[in-house]
């Protein structure tokens, strides 16, 4: 294998931007690659944030000197549990230190992530690639080799770099990013039996009642019912002004879930739409979008010939 540091020339997507993934197996490749990697941008004089699952986490406090003030450390696995905010938490961080060219240990993909999930994720990880190209940037992300052999090969897809604690190379099957979001269109799974409420903008704030009461019935709690009016009026409200004055709303619950999904005859043109934290005085709009996935679980995103389709998931508790 030809060695490359995460941050060489050779790593790079734009002109300053480098996104190496690195394959760990032990604990101790994951010491090696990541620990060694965080300490060295630290010593340099580079912000790090380290977002990763909170296991992780916790093995990288222990082992990196947390004497260091530009170390940031954030469990993925609560600011990243929808994989559609991840992009926004890396953009922050960057714009916070635009002047000092920051580093980040991003892992958005672990054991236990739903297929839905982990689908999302790398979706995320190929529009880094848009997100960051061209910026003084470096994002490394961890993938446990314990993980599905198809996640393993789309990091391949999404990263121009890989390796292992040994070394880095360039990955032949890099593509471009909006190729891998197009594999990653996928058909939703249809639910068995939903609540199907169509509107128009005359009945947005009946259909809001009325999913709000639907939720109390299924079982959410008092905790995230706030989260649930606000994403579904978002939604639904977005249908109104961008998808043609109207939509449907269907509703359901799985074992440990709620699903909202609003189909209407909207288009989707912008593959980061909602991934960064809009300018509120902006009139690109992409505030609702981004609304959503900051109060979802998760967000799953269509774009049929008929329109768009917006999933939304909320944990029961």
């Amino acid at each position: 294998m030809t060695t490359y540091t995460p941050a060489s020339a050779e790593s790079r997507v734009g002109p300053s931007f480098h996104h190496p993934a690195l394959f760990y197996t032990t604990e101790e490749d994951y010491l090696r690659g990541v620990a060694a990697f965080v300490r060295t941008e630290a010593t340099g004089g580079r912000p790090v944030l380290v977002a990763v699952p909170g296991p992780r986490l916790q093995l990288l406090r222990e082992a990196i000197d947390t004497g260091h003030e530009d170390i940031t450390f954030v469990d993925m696995r609560q600011a990243g549990r929808n994989p559609g905010r991840i992009l926004s938490l890396l953009q922050n961080f960057a714009d916070q230190h635009r002047d000092r060219r920051p580093s980040i240990v991003g892992e958005p993909i672990w054991a236990g992530r739903t297929a839905a999930e982990m689908r999302e994720a790398t979706r995320h990880e190929a529009l880094i690639n848009l997100a960051f190209d061209g910026r003084p940037v470096t994002i490394l992300c961890p993938y446990d080799t314990v993980l599905p052999e198809r996640v393993l090969a789309e990091a391949h897809r999404t990263h121009p770099i890989v390796g292992d604690p040994d070394g880095y190379r360039h990955s032949p099957r890099y593509e471009d990013p909006l190729t891998v979001c197009r594999d990653c269109d996928g058909p939703l799974e249809e639910p068995a039996d939903p609540l199907v409420l169509r509107f128009t903008e005359q009945d947005l704030a009946a259909v809001r009642d009325t999913a709000g009461h639907w939720a109390r019935t299924a079982g959410l709690s008092s905790r995230r019912h706030t989260d649930w009016l606000l994403a579904v009026n978002e939604a639904t409200g977005n249908s109104v002004r961008h998808g043609g004055g109207q939509g449907v709303l269907r509703l359901w619950r799985t074992a440990d879930t709620l699903i909202a999904e609003v189909r209407d005859r909207g288009r989707l043109t912008d593959a980061l739409v909602g991934r960064r934290r809009p300018d509120p005085l902006s009139p690109a709009g992409g505030r609702g979008v981004w609304m959503m996935h900051q109060l979802c679980d998760l967000v799953e995103m269509r774009t049929p010939p008929t329109g768009l389709i917006v999933r939304m998931h909320l944990a029961l508790d």
